[in-house]
C-alpha cells in the first residue's frame, strides 16, 4: 500500500472517507498545479490523483448527491490546464458534505441531467424532503436516461416529497448501495438483476460487512427478486420494496408479491409506482396524534374544564407570568387541554390518533403491539412487571439493573432470585450476567422441583456502562430449560438500536421476530432432533456449558422491551415505549397488561409528551439509519482523538472491549474490535457473548488525580458546560446520540486538551511533597480498588425454601415490616461487624445505594456480609441513599426476624 495514502481501516464510516477524498483530491489538484515540479513529483502527484478520482468513481456510484455526475465533472478536469479549477470544484463538494455549500442533484446518478445550476438553484428554493430511490435492474444507458426522463416529467409542485434516482445492475451493488447511502427509502426491483458487481470495491473492505453472495444468475426471476428483497429487508427493514416486470406481473405477484410493497408492469405502470413511491414514503411520514394536536391547536376553544394555561389564558394575560409565554412560546398552551374528544384521544382507552400512532411505533420497532408511556421507562418497567408476575412467582433479576425494577418486584410481591454481574474492580463498576449463571439458576430451581414458579427474567440491554448481551442466544438456552419463560429486556439506552443493521441483531424485538421464524422451519426441528439425542444423559454442569435448544412443539416467544425514547431518540423528557413480541399477550396477558397500565397511568398525559413520540416515530423511520451512522461515527472519532493525541492520551483513557469485557466472553479475539473499523465491529457482534457499544465512552482519568464526581462537576460542567452521563472513582462516562454534533465533539475534545494542559502546567510548579501527594492520589485512584460484593443472601425468614439451593426471597414482606419503627434499629458498621463475628444476623431493612456504582448493595431482608462492609467502608463517595451517615444502617431487630420466620412456617 502507498503510505502516503491514508489506510480505509483508518476511517469509521464510508461518509467520513466519503469526506475525506474531496479533500484528498483538491490537495492532489493544487499540488499538480504548482509551477516547476520536477518529474517525480509530477508522477506521483498524478499518481495520487488518480487513484482518488478512482476511489470517487467507486463511492459516487451509489449515491445522487454527490453522484457519477460530480466524479465525471472531476475526471474532465483532470489535464493541466485545468488543475487549480479541479481543486476547487472538488473542494466546493466537500464543504457541501458538511453543510457550508448547496450540493447539486441529478435526477438519475450517472445519466444526464439538467445543468447543475439549475438544479441547483431548484434545491435552493424546494424545502421539500428528498430521497434516494435506488433502481436495481441491468439497464443500458438509453433505459437509465429514459426512467429518468419519465420520472422527471412526472414530478409535480403539490408532490409532498421529491426523490432522485439512483441504478445499479447487480445484487452487491444493490446491498452496498442500501448499507452505504442513507438517503434510499425505496427499492424498485426488475428481476433480470445480475448476481456480482462489475467494480473493484476493496476501498470499501473494511467499511462495508462481506456480502453472502449467492449465485443469483442461475435463479429464476422470482428467486432473484426474493432473495435481493430478503436481504435487503434484513439490513433495512424501514424501506419500501416495489417489484417491476416487463411480463409475467401476475404469475410474480402471486409468487412473491408478499415479499413487496407493491407490483407492477413496467410498460403500464410508471405513474402507479412514482405516485406509489411518494405514497410510501407518507404512510412513514404520517404522525396522527402530532398532526390531530397540531390541529386541535389551531382551532378556537372555549375552555369550562380544568387547566387554566390551556389556550394560555392564564399566562398571556397576568403581568406576573407573562415571561412564561415568551419563553415557551403560545402554542405550547394552545396544544394544552384536557379533552381526549375533537379529534384527540385518551391513552387509557385509544380507539383514534393514538391507537394509530402507536401501531404505526409497533411497525418501526418490529413488535406486535406498542404502548406510549409518559412519565419515563421507571413506570414502563414497574406496568410490565405487575402485568405478568403475581405474588409469590420467581424473577430472576439483574442486580445491576436500574432501582425501577427493584421496587417493582416490592410491588408486585415476587419472590426475587438476584443474579450477580461480572464485576469490574478496578472501575468500580460491574459488566453484564454471564448466561453460564441463567442457565445455572435456572436449572438449580429444575432440580429442586420448583421451576414452574419460575415466571419471568428481567435484564439491562445495553448496560449503563455500554455491555450488550447477545439476545437471541440467551433466550434460545433459557427457553430450551423453561419454554414459556417471559423475558423483560429493560433497553432505556438502547432505543436507537434498532435502526442500524449490525445494533439490530442484539435488540428484543429482533431477537424475538428471527426467533420465532426460526423455531418454525423444519430445517430448526431437524437439527432440535440431533441435539436432543446429543444431550441425553448430561450432567447439569454440561448443560451449562453446551449450547441449548428449545423443543418447537412447546417453545412460546415471550419477549417485552421498555425504551426510554426520550434518552437516545427525539422525544420530550419522560417520553417511553413497550414494545411487546408475546406469543400469549392475547390469551394469557392481555387483561392484565391494561389493568396495570390504568394502575400507572395518569388520567392527565401530557400531550406534548405523546406527540413527541409520534414525530420521534416518524424521524427514526425516515433518517434513523443516517443519524444512527453518524451518532457512531462521532464516537469512534472522539476514540480516535483521544488515542491519538499525545497530550490527551497522557491523562485519559477510553476503556476498550478487553478492559470491560473479560477474555472468556470474547471468542473474537480482539481486544478492541472498535479500533479497527466497521467490519471487524461487526464480526465480534456475531460471535461474542458481550460486545461493548461504541456510543458509550468511558474514559478512565486516573492519571489526572482527580476524582470522577469532582471531574464531572467542577471541571466539565462548571468550567466548561459540558454534561457527561455517570462517574465512578476513576472514570466519566460520556456517550453520543442521533443529536450530538461535529461541534460538540470538538467542544469535549477542547475542554480535555483544555485540562490536560493545565494539570501539565500545574504539576510543573508543585514542591516535592506536593508533587509526592499528587503521585499518590494517581496511585490510589488507579489501584486501590475495594471488591466490589456479589449479592450475600436474604435472611431465611425472608426465603420460600430456606433449605433449598435457589436464592429468591420475598422483598415486599421486609419492605414494609420497615415501616413499624419498633421492629427496625441504627447499627453503625463496627456494631455490625461485632454481630456479624459473634454469627448474629444483620438484616437490612431497606435499599442502601450508594453512587457510583448506582444500584442497590443492599434491599430489605438481605443479610450484610463482611465483603458488603469492607466495600461501604471503603468508598469515598458522598452519595448514599439509605444510610445515614451519624447513625448508620437501618437494620431489623433480631426479635421482628424471629417474628418473620414464624409467620414464615416450616420450609417448602
Amino acid at each position: 500500500m502507498d503510505p502516503s495514502k491514508p489506510a480505509v481501516s483508518a476511517y469509521n464510516s464510508v461518509s467520513q472517507l466519503l469526506t475525506d477524498l474531496w479533500w484528498s483530491i483538491a490537495d492532489s489538484a493544487r499540488h499538480l498545479a504548482m509551477p516547476n515540479l520536477d518529474p517525480v513529483e509530477q508522477s506521483e502527484g498524478q499518481a495520487a490523483l488518480e487513484r482518488g478520482l478512482a476511489d470517487a468513481d467507486v463511492l459516487t456510484y451509489y449515491l445522487s448527491r454527490p453522484g457519477r455526475q460530480a466524479a465525471a465533472k472531476l475526471r474532465a478536469l483532470a489535464a493541466p490546464d485545468s488543475y487549480l479549477e479541479l481543486s476547487r470544484e472538488a473542494e466546493r463538494i466537500g464543504r457541501s458534505l458538511i453543510g457550508d455549500v448547496p450540493l447539486s442533484v441529478t435526477a438519475v446518478s450517472g445519466t444526464e441531467a439538467p445543468a447543475a445550476d439549475a438544479v441547483e438553484a431548484e434545491a435552493a428554493v424546494d424545502t421539500r424532503p428528498r430521497f434516494d430511490v435506488l433502481v436495481v435492474a441491468d439497464l443500458s444507458e438509453a433505459e437509465q436516461a429514459r426512467i429518468a426522463r419519465d420520472l422527471r416529467a412526472l414530478r409535480r409542485r403539490e408532490d409532498p416529497f421529491v426523490y432522485d434516482i439512483v441504478a445499479v445492475p447487480s445484487f452487491v451493488d444493490a446491498m452496498v448501495a442500501v448499507l452505504v447511502n442513507p438517503w434510499i427509502q425505496a427499492v424498485v426491483v426488475r428481476p433480470d438483476l445480475r448476481g456480482r458487481s462489475a467494480l473493484d470495491l476493496s476501498l470499501l473492505d473494511d467499511l462495508v460487512p462481506a456480502l453472502d453472495v449467492p449465485d443469483i444468475d442461475f435463479f429464476t426471476a422470482a428467486e432473484r427478486a426474493r432473495t435481493l428483497a430478503t436481504a435487503v429487508r434484513h439490513e433495512r427493514p424501514e424501506l419500501d420494496l416495489y417489484l417491476v416486470e416487463q411480463a409475467s406481473v401476475e404469475q410474480l405477484a402471486t409468487e412473491i408479491g408478499r415479499d413487496f410493497d407493491s407490483v407492477f408492469l413496467q410498460q403500464e405502470d410508471v405513474l402507479d409506482l412514482h405516485l406509489t413511491i411518494l405514497r410510501g414514503i407518507g404512510k412513514r411520514y404520517r404522525t396522527p396524534f402530532y398532526s390531530a394536536l397540531l390541529q386541535y391547536a389551531r382551532k378556537p376553544a372555549g375552555v369550562f374544564h380544568a387547566l387554566p394555561v390551556s389556550r394560555g389564558n392564564s399566562v398571556v394575560h397576568s403581568p406576573w407570568i407573562h415571561d412564561m409565554a415568551n419563553f415557551y412560546g403560545l402554542n405550547l398552551f394552545l396544544a394544552e387541554t384536557s379533552a381526549t374528544s375533537g379529534g384527540l384521544d385518551s391513552l387509557l382507552e385509544p380507539h383514534g390518533p393514538i391507537k394509530e400512532a402507536q401501531d404505526l411505533a409497533a411497525r418501526a420497532f418490529g413488535s406486535r403491539r406498542t404502548y406510549f408511556v409518559t412519565n419515563g421507562t421507571s413506570t414502563a418497567n414497574k406496568i410490565v412487571t405487575q402485568s405478568l408476575v403475581a405474588p409469590g412467582d420467581v424473577v430472576l433479576v439483574d442486580r445491576n439493573c436500574h432501582k425501577s425494577h427493584h421496587y417493582a418486584q416490592v410491588m408486585a410481591g415476587s419472590h426475587v432470585a438476584y443474579l450477580d454481574s461480572y464485576s469490574l474492580d478496578a472501575y468500580a463498576m460491574y459488566g453484564a450476567i454471564p448466561l453460564a449463571d441463567i442457565k445455572r439458576t435456572l436449572l438449580t430451581y429444575r432440580r429442586e422441583g420448583r421451576l414452574d414458579k419460575v415466571r419471568l427474567i428481567s435484564l439491562t440491554n445495553c448496560t449503563f456502562d455500554g455491555v450488550v448481551y447477545d439476545v437471541q442466544r440467551v433466550m434460545t438456552e433459557c427457553l430450551a430449560i423453561k419454554p414459556d419463560l417471559v423475558f423483560l429486556w429493560d433497553e432505556a439506552w438502547f432505543a436507537f438500536a434498532r435502526f442500524h443493521p449490525v445494533y439490530r441483531q442484539r435488540t428484543a424485538m429482533a431477537s424475538a421476530a428471527a426467533l420465532a421464524e426460526r423455531f418454525g422451519t423444519a430445517e430448526y426441528r431437524a437439527e432440535y432432533e440431533a441435539h436432543r439425542e446429543r444431550i441425553q444423559g448430561m450432567t447439569e454442569e454440561e448443560l451449562v456449558h453446551e449450547r441449548l435448544l428449545p423443543d418447537p412443539d412447546r417453545v412460546r416467544i415471550r419477549a417485552y422491551a421498555t425504551h426510554s425514547t426520550h434518552k437516545t431518540l427525539t422525544s420530550l423528557r419522560q417520553g417511553s415505549m413497550i414494545h411487546i413480541y408475546d406469543d400469549d399477550f392475547s390469551r394469557r396477558s392481555e387483561e392484565a397488561f391494561h389493568e396495570a397500565y390504568m394502575t400507572h397511568t395518569s388520567t392527565s398525559p401530557n400531550y406534548q409528551i405523546l406527540a413527541s413520540l409520534d414525530i420521534g416515530r416518524r424521524q427514526v423511520e425516515l433518517e434513523g439509519f443516517e443519524l444512527v451512522l453518524r451518532q457512531v461515527e462521532l464516537a469512534m472519532t472522539l476514540r480516535d482523538r483521544i488515542a491519538g493525541h499525545p497530550l490527551l492520551s497522557k491523562y485519559f483513557r477510553v476503556l476498550a472491549s478487553s478492559d470491560l469485557i473479560p477474555d472468556a466472553y470474547r471468542p473474537s479475539g480482539h481486544a478492541d474490535p472498535l479500533s479497527i473499523g466497521p467490519v471487524a465491529m461487526e464480526r465480534a457482534w456475531q460471535t461474542d457473548e458481550f460486545v461493548l457499544d461504541p456510543c458509550r465512552l468511558t474514559i478512565e482519568i486516573s492519571a489526572t488525580g482527580i476524582d470522577g464526581d469532582t471531574f464531572k462537576h467542577r471541571h466539565l460542567m462548571d468550567r466548561w458546560g459540558i454534561q457527561v452521563n455517570k462517574t465512578t472513582r476513576n472514570t466519566v462516562l460520556a456517550m453520543t446520540n442521533i443529536g450530538t454534533t461535529r461541534s460538540a465533539v470538538a467542544h469535549l475534545l477542547r475542554a480535555l486538551i483544555g485540562i490536560a494542559e493545565e494539570l501539565g502546567d500545574g504539576i510543573e510548579q508543585l514542591a516535592p511533597e506536593q508533587r509526592q501527594a499528587f503521585d499518590l492520589k494517581v496511585d490510589s485512584l488507579a489501584h486501590d480498588h475495594p471488591p466490589l460484593p456479589d449479592f450475600s443472601r436474604f435472611h431465611d425468614a425472608f426465603r420460600a425454601d430456606s433449605a433449598g439451593e435457589a436464592s429468591d426471597g420475598d422483598m415486599r414482606k421486609p419492605y414494609y415490616m420497615a415501616y413499624r419503627e419498633e421492629l427496625c434499629e441504627f447499627v453503625t458498621s463496627e456494631e455490625a461487624r461485632r454481630r456479624l463475628d459473634a454469627g448474629r444476623p444483620v438484616v437490612s431493612a431497606i435499599f442502601v445505594t450508594p453512587y457510583p456504582p448506582g444500584f442497590p448493595i443492599l434491599v430489605p431482608g438481605q443479610e450484610f456480609s463482611k465483603d458488603i462492609l469492607d466495600f461501604m467502608d471503603a468508598l469515598d463517595t458522598k452519595e448514599i441513599h439509605g444510610f445515614d451517615p451519624v447513625r448508620g444502617y437501618r437494620v431489623f431487630v433480631e426479635a421482628a426476624l424471629e417474628e418473620a420466620a414464624g409467620e414464615q412456617g416450616p420450609a417448602a
